[in-house]
């Protein structure tokens, strides 16, 4: 590294930004979350980057992306590329403007996946591409409004996968850790997807800055500065917000909890008997099919 990176090597050490740069990292939506952490990353010294996303940025992103109107009428993807590139010139980036489904070969090598997207059928195929390859993820999702949002770390076969995790949210399953209470996800819409009506921006990028933080803490494990994390789900308040129910969780708070694998689970729970299920059956399952 130059002397630009000094300042974060004196913070992490040599070995772990040697370890960073040499990282690939594939972020799959590159709008308001996923284009933010994709930049975090690139300057904390991730080295390599794949990015997917098929959008174009318009004019109505602008007050909620890092790209600004310079960039209206090109590719998220490219415009994006582009702030990383002029973050840390060092920087390896693949752009892929096209939906992840058409380039899953893109996906073979990674070290950690960063999903951005709130389309749950999207999810659910990027969970089963990931679990067959075997590379962690860490999802993450805005509430209506930007009122809160979580980030969740999945770990194929140890723990949930996101196919589990998500049904158990949405059946109110009680939380794991004895806190008390069942989980009150009530902002699923009847498709399984979070409402989607926009908070600010500023709301997006609380829970996009956990999610890079955690891609760091996930990406360094074994290190000294890599820290055990309490569960592998974390919940953001931005405003009160009923996170268990009957318990509403004051302004700028997070509760962790911890999602179990589902055994039963329809993706992750089948491994074991060697048996599959295509993703056309999972989404008519979850939707009540």
């Amino acid at each position: 590294m130059t002397a630009d990176w000094q300042r974060i090597e004196r913070l992490i050490g040599a070995d772990n930004l040697d370890r960073l740069a040499k990282s690939h990292v594939g972020i799959i939506g590159l709008g308001s979350g996923g284009g933010f952490v994709a930049q975090s990353l690139a300057m904390s010294g991730i080295g390599h980057f794949t990015l997917i996303d098929p959008d174009i940025l318009d004019e109505g992103n602008i007050v909620r992306h890092i790209a600004d109107s310079r960039d209206v009428g090109r590719p998220k993807v490219e415009a994006v590329a582009d702030l990383i590139r002029h973050r840390n010139n060092q920087a390896e980036v693949i752009t892929i403007a096209d939906k992840f489904e058409s380039h899953l070969d893109a996906l073979d090598g990674l070290d950690m996946v960063i999903v951005g997207v709130d389309n749950e059928p999207t999810k659910f195929a990027i969970n089963e591409a990931l679990l067959s390859r075997n590379i962690p993820a860490i999802y993450a999702g805005v509430y209506e409004r930007g009122v809160g949002g979580d980030v969740v770390i999945i770990r194929p076969y140890d723990g949930p996968c996101y196919a589990c995790w998500a049904q158990a949210l949405r059946d109110e399953i009680a939380i794991s850790e004895g806190q008390g209470g069942e989980l009150d996800y009530g902002m699923i819409g009847e498709s399984g997807t979070l409402e989607a009506e926009p908070g600010l921006w500023l709301h997006v990028l609380k829970v996009a800055t956990i999610q890079a933080d955690i891609v760091l803490n996930e990406l360094l494990q074994g290190s000294p500065i890599s820290e055990p994390l309490p569960g592998n789900t974390i919940i953001i308040a931005n405003s009160s917000l009923e996170i268990l129910e009957g318990y509403t969780n004051p302004p700028h708070s997070t509760l962790w909890v911890t999602i179990e694998r589902d055994p039963e689970c329809l993706v992750c729970g089948l491994k074991q008997q060697q048996a599959s299920i295509s993703l056309d059956e999972l989404v008519s399952k979850d939707n009540g099919g």
